[in-house]
């Protein structure tokens, strides 16, 4: 017999009654019953019951231990009585009945339960994540991740594609990020950098002539933390395709993403392949975003040319400047109490905007105070535009173009939630595309790219010499579900005149292409094919599968918000002869100590 176990602790079932077995595992719970002694035993397969009398010297032993202490049971597989059943686990129908015990680790007192959730501070949970993991929801939810990423492996192979290892030590890249730094020993001064994205190597495959590429690829950037991104590294499905085209590359990812979210939906609804496609304009001006929650029904309608030369001076003002004005429409609202109305006010307030205009279509008639101030004309564009009636009511924002969506669209999404409108159950896709290719930096005032800088621009060099900038769109898409952006992806730029020219118009001569794209830049010049893919987060996708509000509930080991590992202690001071050794002294801030 095996010296640990013959079967796991979710293997035993009434076919196994009268067995002798060894099981092992962890104390997970204790039942001192006066003449029984239940322990439950736990591994990564499921829990057993397991039963010692008190005539057993056994009994002292086993109640001593502590939870979590890991042990060896040898027994007999019995029966339970029917009113005994648990009915909840696979092993409910049957007990292991303790002839001997060997104790193999004993645990000392828990910093926090692993039986329970007890809603302790993520602090203490990220200290001690080896047994935050143990907890039933985190550990299923670290072996869904596995399922997840074996299955996405799989059917990209079936696809077509092969997966590729490209470098972790690297050239910086501009992605968006900070980079992550690496001192070169033996290069004094100069550094590495981890890759934010393995964006140019996957291009750099397809130029050297490979036709499907793909990689669960780590991706690494130094920028803060937020509920569906992790500080410091997140994984990627990143894969790049060669001769294709938008719709080609839409046709190869869409059953992958169907397939992995079908598969693991557990009776949830999954948008059908083709997912729907959503032009960036449209989006922004329906939705008030560039990943729209499509479980959300309302609909933003633009409504400026209402308010525009109207009583009500405000917007009217303001639309003769530049401004428009949004209408989200609140369906069936008519019949609310004004507190309804006054507390979406307050939000908009503590949300920094001036308040949340409203109309309300009574049966009566139109009231609210900017109904006041508009006639019966400019009301009815309003309902006809924003699909009102009587019954219903609408909320207005006004603001330059950018400001307005934005916050139309945290409107949409409130609003939604209060009236209880965005159905659980269902995973909704769809693609956002033509996107600008590039955007006005206020800041630095000058035009730059809005997106990926290697992305090709829709109508190619002629787009670039004789169209407005602002009015370029690129070949670039994102996929979004339930309003989390999983990926962005483009077809790429292939040829170095465009390549030149973009850069040119972003404010960036020949030299800066040069210098820091210079192995792209050359395949590029050595024949390069029309290529594009994208890169879905695999940390996002276990997320929404999983069910979590966070995706630190999906990774086995994550920072917390300021990047900290407080399990290892990282990121932790090094020694001086450490630095010496790549040739790196420290210019700390003054509040800052090392050591």
């Amino acid at each position: 017999m095996h010296p640990y176990r013959t079967h796991d602790c979710g293997a035993l079932r009434l076919s196994h009654a009268d067995a002798e077995v060894r099981l092992a595992g962890w104390i997970h719970r204790k039942r001192d019953h006066g003449n029984l002694l239940f322990v439950d035993l736990r591994d990564d397969h499921g829990i057993t019951q397991c039963v010692v009398d008190s005539s057993s010297p056994l009994f002292a032993e086993l109640e001593a231990l502590s939870l979590e202490s890991v042990v060896s049971l040898y027994g007999r597989v019995v029966q339970r009585s029917p009113e005994t059943v648990n009915p909840k686990v696979p092993t409910g129908e049957v007990e292991l009945k303790v002839e001997s015990a060997d104790v193999l680790s004993r645990a000392a007192p828990l910093p926090m339960p692993v039986n329970q959730d007890a809603g302790y501070p993520e602090e203490i949970r990220l200290k001690n994540r080896f047994l935050d993991l143990r907890r039933e929801d985190m550990h299923a939810n670290i072996k869904l991740r596995a399922d997840i990423i074996s299955s996405i492996r799989r059917r990209m192979v079936e696809q077509g594609f092969r997966e590729f290892q490209t470098p972790i030590l690297t050239a910086s890249s501009p992605e968006g990020a900070r980079d992550f730094l690496v001192p070169s020993r033996l290069h004094p001064g100069q550094f590495y950098a981890l890759p934010q994205a393995p964006q140019q190597f996957k291009q750099l495959l397809m130029m050297a002539g490979f036709d499907r590429y793909f990689q669960i690829a780590p991706c690494f950037r130094d920028e803060d933390a937020r509920a569906d991104r992790s500080p410091g590294e997140f994984y990627q499905l990143d894969f790049e395709m060669s001769f294709v085209t938008q719709e080609d590359v839409f046709a190869a990812i869409e059953p992958i993403l169907h397939g992995v979210f079908e598969e693991f939906a557990d009776g949830r609804q999954v948008t059908a392949p083709p997912f729907p496609r959503i032009a960036y304009d449209e989006a922004m001006l329906k939705y008030g975003s560039d990943k729209p929650d499509l479980r959300n029904p309302l609909v933003i309608a633009d409504v400026s040319e209402a308010f525009a030369g109207s009583d009500f001076k405000i917007f009217a003002r303001l639309v003769s400047e530049g401004a428009v004005v949004r209408a989200i429409p609140a369906p069936g609202t008519a019949g609310q109490p004004r507190s309804f109305f006054d507390k979406l006010n307050s939000w908009a307030q503590k949300e920094g905007q001036p308040g949340l205009g409203y109309i309300v279509w009574k049966e009566d008639g139109p009231a609210g105070p900017i109904a006041k101030n508009l006639d019966e004309g400019r009301i009815a564009k309003i309902a006809e535009a924003a699909r009102l009636g009587p019954g219903d009511a609408c909320f207005f924002v006004c603001g330059k173009p950018g400001a307005a969506a934005a916050f139309a669209g945290q409107a949409r999404t409130r609003i939604a939630e209060e009236l209880d409108l965005i159905p659980e159950g269902e995973f909704k896709f769809c693609w956002i595309v033509d996107f600008p290719m590039f955007e006005f930096d206020e800041a630095q005032g000058k035009i730059d790219f809005s997106h990926n800088p290697f992305s090709m621009p829709q109508g190619g060099m002629e787009a670039l010499e004789s169209k407005d900038p602002l009015d370029i769109k690129a070949y670039q898409y994102d996929i979004v579900c339930n309003g989390v952006e999983l990926s962005s992806g483009a077809i790429r730029n292939h040829l170095p005149e465009v390549m030149y020219k973009a850069f040119e118009i972003a404010g960036h001569g020949p030299e800066v292409v040069d210098e820091r794209f210079g192995g792209m830049i050359n395949a590029m010049k050595l024949g390069a094919p029309p290529h594009g893919g994208s890169a879905p987060g695999i940390d996002r996708i276990v997320m929404l599968l999983a069910g979590a509000d966070n995706i630190r509930e999906v990774i086995a080991f994550p920072m917390n918000q300021m990047a900290q590992d407080l399990m290892m202690g990282a990121p932790s001071p090094v020694s001086d002869q450490q630095l010496r050794d790549v040739h790196v002294k420290l210019h700390l801030p003054p509040e800052v100590k090392q050591g």
